[in-house]
């Protein structure tokens, strides 16, 4: 099957395009060929996209949301093929690919709620006869650039305020995982949403992203990625005055305190560390544990890591799937021998498998570290795999000030049975996500989902903060004095 473009309500033909392969993870075999893009098949899309918007921006905003709520209808009834798409081309299990699918289900039908609530405000006029308010107005079209640890939720967070808001987009889905933004475009194109108002163009950041970022029609980049290639992005934006909303990397970490119930912990580590292979954003990469409660809190993660199940994501009794590719692979286990070379003590995992039924696939065992300095590379750098460090704290207010010393501020995450000091962690903790008594991951679609520092540049996915990236706000005064009022002149 070759992946060809979505552009102005139509596929493209293959023409002369070149293709790449599209491999599952979990055994190397090939799903699909995707197409590698050009600037000119970029211009074609922007071009749709353009054109679309002037009568898209018109619609009145429920009925954009109409659209929306026939997406989520869709996207509900085909909820378990788009989980089994995901998780052969992404490697998440199965479990895992149906929770992500529902959160772009769960999106649709909260951005449909918003086509009744664009709110802007109406103030009191400091003069007399005049009225004075606020709206909320489209942009026009935006570029969204996603990754491939999540193929369909991220773009859900960032396409879905777009349309409602009146805008049109091109999305760049990463070469890795292309086959959910092809199971999206006929999604959109079986809810009858308007030609040019979703366009897919697939391709590299190299080719597809940067004609994206630099074309004059483009006003919005929303993109998800490493924090070296968003940084690129914003300077390449910059240069255009374009808005740039980044959600970029983290190094997120988990806070045991010594009254802490040890149990409930060692599950949210387990979930946030291995889920996804540690292959999320918001992964757990760092457990500050008490000095009191260390020890026992090692033992029990040891006896319960025995317990995760590798292997292919489809397998219903798997934990455990692949990482994306062989790049991953060296790069995590390269990881694990510089922190072996800093002196922390290696409890278990560190190592590629690949034997039996894994031989074919990109798997790397849970690895737990220990007496890791929290200055070391390892409890520094995002790793984005299965690897988890253990540092040691003798209090909160130390757990704290390691928790927030690094370049990142995605999300933390403290257990702990006294309120006073869950109080003060989540006011002190510096990210931009905060769970108490959970693990790091479970973000809801309700509320604001970014960080702070090297995370993000200040804008947010979810939520209603998600409209902010795809509206300008529009100040309006309507004089019905009958004369020239010159605001603080004549006040």
């Amino acid at each position: 099957m070759q992946l060809n473009n979505y552009i102005g309500g139509k596929w493209q033909d293959a023409g002369d395009a070149k293709y790449v392969p599209v491999t599952n993870p979990a055994n190397g075999e090939e799903l699909a060929q995707v197409r590698l893009s050009t600037k000119e098949d970029v211009n074609l899309a922007v071009a749709a996209a353009k054109k679309a918007q002037k009568k898209w921006a018109l619609v009145p905003a429920p009925k954009r949301a109409d659209y929306l709520y026939e997406i989520g209808r869709i996207m509900k009834e085909k909820k378990e093929h788009l989980a089994q798409v995901l998780t052969k081309e992404m490697g998440k299990v199965i479990e895992e690919g149906r929770g992500e699918v529902q959160e772009g289900i769960d999106m649709a039908f909260y951005m449909a709620g918003e086509g009744r609530r664009l709110f802007g405000e109406t103030t009191p006029s400091e003069l007399a006869d005049k009225f004075a308010m606020s709206v909320r107005a489209p942009i026009g079209v935006v570029g969204l650039i996603t990754p491939w640890n999540f193929p369909v939720a991220i773009a859900t967070w960032k396409s879905f305020p777009a349309i409602v808001a009146g805008n049109t987009f091109l999305w760049k889905p990463a070469t890795e995982t292309p086959m959910m933004a092809y199971e999206m475009a006929k999604v959109f194109e079986e809810a009858g949403i308007p030609a040019g108002v979703a366009n897919i163009v697939f391709g590299s950041g190299s080719e597809v992203g940067t004609a994206m970022i630099e074309h004059p029609d483009v006003k919005v980049i929303s993109f998800t990625g490493s924090t070296e290639t968003g940084r690129s992005v914003a300077e390449r934006g910059g240069r255009h005055l374009k808005k740039v909303s980044l959600e970029m990397g983290g190094k997120n970490a988990v806070i045991v305190m010594d009254d802490a119930d040890l149990g409930l912990a060692v599950e949210g580590i387990l979930w946030s560390a291995f889920g996804t292979a540690g292959q999320r954003c918001t992964a757990c990469s760092r457990v500050i544990v008490h000095k009191d409660v260390k020890e026992e809190l090692e033992s029990l993660l040891l006896t319960a890591m025995e317990q995760l199940t590798i292997g292919d994501g489809m397998d219903e009794t798997v934990k455990i799937g692949p990482v994306i590719n062989k790049k991953a692979l060296e790069k995590i286990h390269n990881y694990v021998q510089i922190g072996k070379e800093e002196g922390a003590t290696l409890l278990v995992g560190g190592e590629i498998l690949a034997e039996g039924n894994l031989a074919n696939g990109n798997y790397y065992a849970p690895t737990l570290f220990t007496n890791v300095e929290r200055d070391s590379r390892i409890a520094q750098e995002e790793i984005f795999g299965p690897v988890v460090s253990l540092i040691e704290v003798s209090s909160l207010d130390e757990a704290i000030e390691v928790n927030n010393s690094v370049t990142f501020g995605l999300s933390s995450s403290i257990f702990s049975r006294d309120v006073n000091t869950v109080f003060k962690a989540q006011r002190d903790l510096d990210t931009g996500i905060v769970y108490v008594n959970a693990g790091t991951t479970g973000a809801e679609i309700h509320l604001p989902f970014g960080g702070t520092k090297g995370t993000g540049n200040g804008h947010r996915d979810s939520g209603v903060a998600a409209l902010d990236v795809y509206t300008e706000w529009k100040s309006i005064y309507i004089d019905f004095s009958g004369k020239l009022q010159r605001a603080q002149i004549d006040n």
